[in-house]
């Protein structure tokens, strides 16, 4: 198959919860590969910044978006004190970001993240086991922290068969909400 992640629709995921978004926030599109997730959210009004370690797979970004280049891996965190009203992340995992992603939140901040599981293996790639979450990870790195909206960990269809764990969450410090 030769469509590039730009030409993909924006995570179902994504797209059910990006209505808890604070309207105009700012959202962090966290390994934005080719930025089909930065450039919906800049369709509905977001400010982006999006980093990944090879920008050059965002091809012609929209001016609410700002690409920045970082090795998420080996390099420090490139937004020191940096908050968002929203992180997403899909298709990625590097654990010692997880808890970094929970603190970049603003009060009322939401998480959005799904990533590859254990199980994906009988799928194909990834077939890692440093790339799958263990059952339950995704939401034990939240529970606690944030107030969960949703989590589920499956196998879905579409866009291709994969065991997944994905999480809505927010930071309702200081945001007021119950």
């Amino acid at each position: 198959m030769n469509t590039h992640t730009h030409d993909l629709p924006p995570s179902e995921w994504v797209q059910r919860w990006a209505a808890m978004i604070r309207p105009g926030g700012a959202v962090l599109d966290l390994a934005c590969g080719g930025g089909r997730h930065s450039r919906w959210l800049a369709r509905l009004g977001f400010e982006v910044d999006a980093v990944d370690r090879d920008p050059a797979a965002f091809v012609d970004p929209p001016p609410q978006v700002q690409v920045l280049a970082a090795d998420l891996e080996a390099g420090p965190w490139p937004y020191p004190g940096r908050k968002w009203d929203a992180i997403v992340v899909t298709n990625y995992l590097h654990r010692p970001l997880l808890p970094r992603l929970v603190t970049s939140l603003e009060p009322g901040g939401i998480l959005l993240y799904e990533t590859f599981a254990r199980g994906n293996e009988r799928f194909g790639k990834p077939s890692n086991p440093d790339f799958l979450l263990l059952p339950g990870e995704l939401l034990a790195v939240v529970q606690g922290e944030l107030r969960v909206i949703a989590f589920e960990d499956l196998v879905v269809a579409e866009p291709r068969p994969a065991a997944v764990q994905r999480v809505c969450a927010r930071n309702e410090m200081g945001s007021g909400a119950i």
